[in-house]
């Protein structure tokens, strides 16, 4: 039976939702609708019901399926052109993150029609233009476990000129609602749950230990600047069962169910470290190592989303190293983080005995056994990179200033960018 959730926004959940999104639109009096998917997804059955529904309802729309996986500042631009062309009342995006997000970017810059893409990119790296004006409603289907992008005013993009991912953050692109189907997963390779799986772990474990709203500083001059920040959840248990077995249908959905979650807690509280080291990762990887993740089915070099997080996790003694800086900020949440991952409560005498001190150290060892049991490659050098990558990669992440400055012991160092940190913490990526 489909549940909604009234939360910081509205989503629909449960099996075979998506044949509710033609009463959804004809509900909004939608005039015309922009449809956003990828090619692949046209022929599957996710897109097949939402046509079958739009169909059925009379809804007037037209489709773009040219969404391209991990998006960049070129395929944004090809689906903003031709939403400028339509100047849809309403948007609808049927697919994954890449799916989301361009929909997100075409809603924002058809209401712009003069911006330029790097106006409203977060600064450094764009101007960070504050958005005043009201956006067009947006529907999202999700079809991967992961992002959380249906409930999130987050949009990221690859720009290959400077190597490295960014994105819009702004809760005015955030959904008006989120149509979260089990049956939309179904599809999903091993690989692509997986990673995508990996990317609501960290959205949890981030968002719940980045810096405490009270104590962020400075504030923006401007409530329209604010951040769309703001966890663990079931990922922990339930992803270890997608994983060794695809057809899983409980697993799968407590994890869309936890994707869900996830996504409104790091739209709120935000995510730190791991996130903004895997912008580089990923954008490098185009032009230098040219890995190419098994189980994904494209034709160029791709380091999935999840996975470019997840290196810097456990690598070595980083992921102890991450957290001496980000657990005297809260060792309370880093200790329930710990007992999450061992599968117990921190009333555990092995938890409680911990001092805070030791806490970074039985996480990283919890996380490190927890991403091998996924066969996630371990380390940097896994994917092709060297010793000699770790400059490129610090230089990369420090613009990442959307998500560092939310790092304790980086983000809340006065006058600091956190090169000397993140070099630590990168050498030390490279194995474990």
């Amino acid at each position: 039976m489909p549940v909604e959730k009234e939360l910081l926004h509205r989503f629909t959940f449960g099996e075979g939702v998506t044949k509710e999104v033609g009463m959804d639109l004809k509900n909004l009096a939608a005039t015309k609708v922009g449809v956003f998917t990828d090619s692949n997804l046209m022929k599957l059955l996710p897109m097949k019901m939402t046509i079958e529904s739009l169909d059925q309802h009379g809804i007037n729309y037209k489709v773009f399926d040219r969404v391209a996986i991990e998006p960049t500042d070129a395929s944004w631009n090809d689906a903003i052109a031709w939403s400028r062309q339509h100047d849809f009342s309403h948007f609808l995006a049927v697919g994954g993150g890449s799916v989301i997000d361009t929909a997100k970017a075409a809603n924002l810059f058809t209401v712009y029609k003069s911006a330029q893409l790097f106006d409203f990119i977060n600064a450094p790296v764009g101007k960070g233009m504050p958005i005043s004006e009201k956006l067009r409603p947006l529907i999202a289907v999700p079809t991967t476990a992961g992002t959380g992008s249906e409930t999130t005013g987050t949009a990221i993009l690859d720009i290959p000129s400077m190597k490295f991912k960014t994105g819009i953050a702004n809760r005015a692109l955030k959904p008006m609602l989120g149509i979260v189907d089990t049956l939309n997963t179904d599809s999903c390779p091993t690989a692509v749950h997986i990673s995508s799986g990996l990317d609501v772990l960290f959205h949890a474990l981030e968002s719940y230990t980045a810096i405490p709203y009270t104590e962020r500083t400075p504030r923006p001059a401007n409530p329209l600047l604010r951040p769309a920040y703001q966890g663990s959840n079931d990922a922990v248990k339930y992803l270890p069962r997608v994983a060794k077995n695809r057809d899983d249908k409980e697993a799968k959905r407590q994890m869309l169910l936890a994707s869900s979650f996830a996504g409104i807690g790091f739209g709120n509280a935000g995510v730190h470290l791991c996130h903004g080291m895997s912008y580089p990762i990923s954008g490098f990887n185009k032009t230098g190592p040219m890995y190419k993740h098994p189980g994904y089915a494209v034709d160029k070099p791709i380091i999935p989303h999840g996975v470019s997080v997840a290196l810097t996790g456990p690598a070595g003694e980083s992921w102890s190293m991450l957290f001496q800086f980000t657990a005297p900020s809260s060792p309370s949440r880093h200790r329930e983080a710990a007992a999450i991952f061992a599968g117990t409560d921190v009333n555990d005498p092995k938890i409680a005995r911990l001092s805070d001190d030791t806490i970074g150290d039985f996480l990283f060892d919890q996380i490190a056994r927890f991403l091998d049991n996924l066969g996630v490659p371990r380390g940097l050098k896994a994917v092709g990179y060297q010793n000699s990558d770790v400059d490129m990669l610090v230089k990369g992440t420090i613009p990442q200033r959307r998500v560092l400055d939310l790092a304790p012991g980086i983000g809340d160092v006065s006058g600091a960018d956190g090169a000397e940190h993140l070099t630590a913490i990168i050498e030390k990526s490279m194995s474990y």
